[in-house]
């Protein structure tokens, strides 16, 4: 699976931690999506996936969650877009 991270934007506070934000496109999909991620203390990630713009195609998201979720090396990738974003 193909992914290009079109933008990428990281804030912190003390209350929230740190929120990560990502718009990735993908090959072949109908649309771009919306990731965020979060971790308290910039260490354990979590991360929701969304369709950037309304609802789309069900079985690309679960399809690109699923290689997320699999794809230890994606994830990390992932992260580590939005901690070059980091205002620290």
């Amino acid at each position: 699976m193909k992914i290009e991270i079109v933008e990428a934007s990281l804030r912190h506070s003390e209350e929230d931690g740190y929120i990560g934000k990502l718009i990735l496109a993908v090959e072949g999909h109908s649309q771009d999506y919306e990731m965020t991620l979060h971790s308290k203390k910039g260490r354990d990630w979590g991360y929701g996936l969304f369709f950037r713009e309304g609802s789309g195609d069900e079985e690309q998201l679960l399809a690109l969650e699923d290689e997320i979720e699999e794809n230890d090396d994606l994830f990390y990738r992932l992260v580590g877009a939005v901690k070059e974003m980091s205002p620290a």
